[in-house]
């Protein structure tokens, strides 16, 4: 949550990338995107860009979110088996399995202060056995994979409005069947088995997917992040046409959950 005096009231809100996709083949989770979070920034009455990112497609980075100034870093895709590292990001991707090391992305790419991000965990293994890392979630870092058992995803963080987003990608196992690890708590995908595709990152919660297992199945999709604004009942707020978003009033706060924006243009107004 970010916390802004605007002429002289206080804005709150939070600021969440789209999640990295799981690698292929007894691969490394998805890392969930970026979160950025700030205290008592001044801000002007004005219009800002705003942009959702989108979650990154089968092993494939996820996409920045952006508010103001403020961009989160979209999330690193997962390394297929063979080895292959995981990609950096706003949280690491998972290391793919292999007999060998294979490394996860590092957390906080570019670094901002407070993270935005955890690392990857490292993928292992040994012949019929290969399990990928898990990916970084917004709370903490992925787990390494070890013989016969894959990494799971990192946890996500409760955002001001309650709910929990930014989980990790599980990683991906051989010589095993079904599902084999858990994605992070915050909608991060699961991880499979032999032959077992990974579960997609849940959409709006800018998690990671889940790794394929062996028998190159594909990795599950990161889920799309989300920018959410918080302002006192009494303010105006205007989005351009291309932003998707839905509001609720309690307390006398106006919470606006931006869910989509069809451009990188797209504008929200506040007066």
């Amino acid at each position: 949550m970010k916390d802004a005096v605007i002429a002289g009231r206080v804005m709150s809100y939070s600021v969440l990338a789209g999640g990295g996709g799981g690698g292929t083949n007894h691969a490394g989770g998805g890392g969930a995107g970026g979160l950025r979070t700030f205290l008592q920034t001044t801000f002007l009455f004005g219009t800002y860009t705003i942009t959702v990112g989108a979650g990154g497609a089968t092993a494939t980075d996820g996409n920045d979110s952006v508010f103001s100034d403020v961009t989160s870093a979209g999330g690193g895709r997962g390394g297929a088996g063979g080895p292959n590292d995981g990609n950096d990001g706003g949280s690491g991707g998972g290391g793919g399995g292999w007999s060998s090391a294979s490394y996860g992305g590092s957390g906080n790419t570019p670094s901002t202060s407070p993270a935005q991000g955890f690392d990857g965990g490292n993928g292992s293994g040994a012949a019929g056995s290969y399990s990928g890392g898990g990916g970084g979630g917004a709370k903490e870092a992925g787990d390494n994979g070890a013989t016969n058992n894959p990494g799971d995803g990192g946890d996500g963080v409760a955002l001001f409005d309650g709910i929990t987003r930014g989980g990790g990608g599980g990683g991906g196992l051989s010589g095993l069947s079904g599902y084999q690890s858990s994605g992070g708590s915050g909608g991060g995908g699961r991880g499979g088995g032999s032959g077992q595709v990974g579960e997609a990152g849940q959409v709006n919660k800018g998690a990671g997917g889940g790794a394929g297992g062996s028998s190159s199945a594909a990795g599950g999709a990161g889920g799309s992040g989300i920018v959410i604004l918080q302002v006192p009942e009494n303010s105006t707020v205007t989005f351009s046409a291309g932003v998707t978003q839905s509001s609720s009033t309690s307390f006398g706060l106006i919470t606006y959950l931006v869910t989509a924006t069809s451009t990188t243009s797209e504008t929200v107004t506040i007066s």
